[in-house]
């Protein structure tokens, strides 16, 4: 995993994923269909094995993978988000789950996204981030939304989501767009 600082945010902090937190409370957000609803990962079975897997994927490479930590300390760790990094390109694809049900709605996932893209962008001096989801995750809309990102392109149908054909919506933002966006205080 590429080395991170501890990202702060207004209402979270990143933590660089650790031991500490591969717990049967995180493999229960993975078995947990309502958090796992539009997520690819609503078609695999995980376990403390499998979660240690995922996690060691991520050393040695440019990658990161962060523990989302609450400020509020009897939420603690409420989910995770990684960023594949290409570094060719100068480019990151993020991805965000917050498992906990008692975080939900309350903007601890648009706080997340923006530490990420904030150190992503301006720390790292990446060109671009990127994101995808499907067309009815609205959670994830809005984060996306929230973070100064645009859609730029759907894959029609691409996905089957609870017998439905859903389209896939990619969304980036551009580093000066970002860095704009925030200027605006949109942030």
């Amino acid at each position: 995993m590429a080395q991170s600082p501890i990202l702060s945010g207004t209402k979270c902090r990143l933590e660089p994923f650790a031991e500490r937190h591969l717990t049967e409370r995180y493999v229960g957000w993975l078995s947990d269909p309502a958090v796992v609803r539009h997520s690819e990962q609503r078609h695999r079975k995980h376990d403390l094995a499998s979660c240690r897997s995922y996690a060691a994927s991520f050393e040695g490479s440019p990658h990161y993978f962060w523990a989302i930590v609450a400020n509020d300390a009897s939420l603690g760790h409420i989910g995770n988000i990684n960023a594949y990094v290409d570094t060719a390109n100068g480019v990151a694809d993020v991805g965000i789950l917050v498992g906990e049900h008692a975080s939900w709605g309350r903007g601890f996932g648009t706080d997340a996204w923006l530490a990420a893209c904030r150190f992503l962008l301006l720390d790292q001096n990446l060109r671009k981030v990127t994101a995808g989801t499907l067309a009815n995750n609205h959670g994830m809309l809005a984060v996306m939304r929230h973070s100064g990102m645009r859609e730029e392109g759907r894959r029609r149908r691409q996905s089957l989501w609870e017998g439905a054909e859903i389209d896939m919506v990619e969304a980036g933002v551009m580093r000066e767009e970002f860095a704009d966006f925030l200027k605006q205080g949109s942030a």
